[in-house]
């Protein structure tokens, strides 16, 4: 997959460094989405509260359940995302950005959510999507001062940063677009077998969400909270 993420590097533009407005509009739509709920999906806290209650107010279990629920969500649009050859890689490529971006700003908000984080806060919603690029990402935005630091610091810092909001939406979209662009090549140019690509897309996007799960799981520390001390405590 390294191989086919550095064509994808060369051979598509960086959607954030190109288009920064639409960079930034694609992906925060995504997270409002994914906090307010769309279609089918309820809000991402109201989701992690059925979960928190299946789990009797297990907060690291209903956490683990939130994960798994989204790796099945990111399984099955990763199929129905990168079924078909190279006609369909123009279209499906952008549904497929979409629907992990908000598959997966859905996962994390639900998981800061059970861990006492206020998601009208926007500092908690730019640590949601930082999240999204993973820990090594996190790491090496930092180290190169892109990010001032961890998503954890970016959700309690003492105040908001406007700027930081272009900054972490340019950088989600060109790592989502970077991952989906790899993988459509290694699908479709490799084999060329629809079905193939949907069983690739659809291992290749759950993967990911698990992994953005637990980095969230274990980068986003609990913080007290009047509603859910009590269930903590549980």
């Amino acid at each position: 997959m390294s191989v086919s993420k550095s064509a994808a590097r060369r051979l598509l533009p960086s959607l954030g460094k190109a288009a920064p407005e639409a960079t930034a509009h694609l992906v925060h739509e995504a997270l409002r989405h994914a906090i307010n709920g769309i279609g089918p999906l309820p809000p991402a806290a109201a989701a992690a509260e059925k979960q928190l209650e299946e789990q009797h107010g297990h907060v690291d279990k209903a956490v683990h359940e939130v994960i798994e629920n989204h790796v099945r969500y990111a399984g099955v649009q990763g199929f129905a995302t990168n079924l078909g050859g190279l006609v369909t890689v123009a279209v499906m490529l952008p549904a497929n950005i979409a629907g992990v971006a908000l598959i997966q700003c859905r996962e994390v908000a639900g998981i800061a959510h059970l861990r006492g984080y206020d998601l009208d806060d926007q500092r908690v919603r730019n640590a949601v999507l930082a999240c999204i690029l993973g820990e090594d990402g996190v790491r090496s935005l930092v180290r190169k001062r892109r990010l001032p630091s961890t998503p954890m610091s970016i959700a309690t810092a003492p105040a908001h940063d406007p700027h930081l909001d272009r900054v972490i939406a340019a950088e989600v979209t060109s790592e989502l677009l970077t991952k989906v662009a790899g993988k459509r090549l290694a699908t479709t140019v490799g084999r060329r077998v629809p079905v193939v690509g949907g069983l690739v897309g659809a291992s290749a996007d759950a993967y990911a969400t698990w992994q953005v799960g637990r980095y969230a799981d274990r980068e986003l520390l609990a913080r007290a909270k009047p509603a859910a001390s009590s269930r903590q405590a549980g």
